[in-house]
């Protein structure tokens, strides 16, 4: 291409940072490239929060309409900040590929409770002005004071250090792209699969006057279609709800082993506790539509679920399923005995590793009282050992979820060699154990029994959630399924007791509440249309 290239950008650091990129990404191909800073009513509209900013072209309007005018070549844009219509005349030529779209929680170190989820401390005041963040962290942490926060991403950063917040959320993409020294924080990460970010987050879009058919070419280098097929997904649903606006919409979609996920959160306002979705698809055709439909307004939910554990009145998995007046009947067809009310701590004197199958394990170790080496590390099976670990003090080095065969070979990658000290249920499966090679020490400690309650009442819910292979053995001792109930195992443990009954459930994504939300908003669609 002979002609030098203008790229229309905004004047901020993360901005300039991305057209920069695009600019040294079009110089390997030997292209010429300028920049022209170009104001956007984004910038100047300081007292608007991000959710209504976001998706409305408030940051690319201006680009846009020096693209139609000539007076630029392309623009440069955080995919998420575009509308999801092109103006007429314009096309977006290239997709980047996709930092991580995690977001990262900056906590002052004094406002650090590692008891709490998210490790803010209670009635901690987090910065952020989008509603979508507001309504996932209050679905974790109700007892949070959300307060506004606006600013470029530096200025957001040091409003936390002049301790204006407790804790402020960002997305990691900018602070990668930005390289901003965090060191003065305790940063708490949220998988795009715990906290749900906007479409798009973390993608760059190029856009381009669409009778530029040149530099369309020229651009295709830079192209990632396997990243624009996903965000399209993302920003269909976005359009079918309505374009943006300050509907607190989070939306991830990725190819997984040939499949590809779709993770979805929905409110109404910022206040309002989520729903959420987990969606598997062996193609995009038609997914953002089939994920619109089990957000309906017309859906039809079942009366009553049934869950095989006590939950509090707090528990985020009641709270997501009273939002929709569904009857919550929680009760455990097992009870749990400590079998030892002394231990010796001489045999956790040379610890390299403590690992945890389940809460209950984590619960009745810690209540011997034990001495711990300095130096020990944590591993544990799911997300609710975690969640346990965390409100006795301690982090988790390694989390294990999914297959125990699979979490086993990884596990033992870490440990072999070392020793390791199993706190356990007695007649535990030991699967992590027998993945250790013979080099490893190997000690089982017995700190609980399961005890299967006696004559258990069958439920008539329609949905049935069973969150361990006891309680699948204590309710089908007596009992039958009915033919219409839909059953969910919370882990694969709790499958394969299930598979040997020949009944067949639903997996959700992960082992905890939030999954097993996920998973009975999307278990059971009584619509024509779902």
């Amino acid at each position: 291409m002979d002609r030098t290239l203008i790229i229309g950008t905004r004047g901020s650091d993360l901005a300039l940072w991305q057209a920069n990129f695009i600019k040294d990404s079009l110089a390997a191909l030997n292209i010429a490239v300028e920049l022209k800073i170009i104001k956007t009513q984004g910038d100047r509209l300081l007292n608007l929060s991000f959710d209504k900013l976001e998706g409305k072209g408030f940051f690319t309007k201006e680009l846009e309409e020096e693209l139609l005018a000539g007076t630029i070549d392309l623009a440069v844009h955080s995919h998420k900040d575009l509308p999801t219509e092109n103006p007429p005349g314009l096309i977006i030529a290239a997709v980047s590929e996709r930092e991580d779209p995690s977001e990262l929680l900056l906590i002052l170190k004094d406002c650090v409770d590692v008891h709490q989820k998210l490790s803010v401390k209670y009635g901690g005041i987090v910065g952020t002005s989008s509603n979508r963040r507001k309504a996932q962290l209050l679905a974790y942490r109700p007892d949070l004071d959300i307060k506004d926060l606006r600013g470029n991403v530096p200025t957001r950063v040091n409003k936390l250090r002049d301790e204006n917040y407790d804790a402020i959320m960002v997305a990691k993409a900018g602070v990668s792209r930005l390289g901003l020294d965090l060191s003065d924080f305790y940063v708490e990460e949220l998988t795009p699969t715990e906290l749900i970010p906007a479409p798009a987050q973390g993608a760059l879009a190029i856009q381009i006057r669409e009778d530029d058919k040149e530099l369309f070419e020229a651009l295709q280098p830079l192209n990632h279609p396997d990243v624009a097929e996903e965000l399209a997904v993302e920003r269909t649903l976005l359009q079918l709800f309505g374009g943006g606006c300050h509907l607190p919409l989070g939306c991830y979609c990725r190819k997984e082993d040939g499949v590809y996920q779709v993770f979805t959160s929905k409110a109404d306002e910022g206040d309002e506790f989520p729903d959420r979705l987990f969606l598997e698809a062996s193609t995009t055709e038609g997914l953002a539509q089939k994920v619109a439909l089990f957000f309906s307004k017309d859906r039809k939910f079942p009366m009553k679920v049934f869950i095989s554990r006590e939950l509090s009145e707090k528990s985020y998995f009641r709270k997501a399923l009273e939002k929709h007046d569904i009857e919550v009947e929680a009760r455990s067809l097992i009870r749990t005995v400590a079998v030892i009310t002394k231990l010796d701590n001489y045999i956790l004197r040379n610890a390299d590793w403590l690992f945890f199958s389940s809460k209950n394990a984590v619960e009745y170790f810690f209540q011997l009282d034990p001495l711990l080496p300095k130096k020990v590390k944590f591993g544990v099976m799911g997300s609710g050992s975690e969640d346990m670990l965390r409100r006795k003090g301690h982090f988790v080095d390694f989390t294990g979820d999914g297959d125990p065969a699979e979490v086993a070979a990884e596990f033992a990658a870490l440990a072999n060699g070392k020793t390791v000290v199993f706190p356990s249920a007695e007649n535990s499966m030991r699967s992590i154990q027998q993945a250790l090679s013979a080099d490893t020490k190997i000690i089982d400690l017995t700190v609980y029994e399961t005890i299967l309650e006696d004559d258990v009442p069958q439920t008539g819910a329609e949905i049935m959630v069973f969150t361990s292979p006891s309680n699948v053995e204590a309710y089908f001792v007596d009992n039958l399924l009915d033919p219409d109930q839909k059953i969910i195992a919370i882990g694969v443990s709790t499958g394969k007791k299930l598979d040997e009954m020949g009944v067949k459930y639903t997996l959700p994504y992960s082992p905890d509440e939030t999954g097993l939300a996920e998973a009975v908003f999307g278990t059971i669609c009584l619509s024509h249309r779902c």
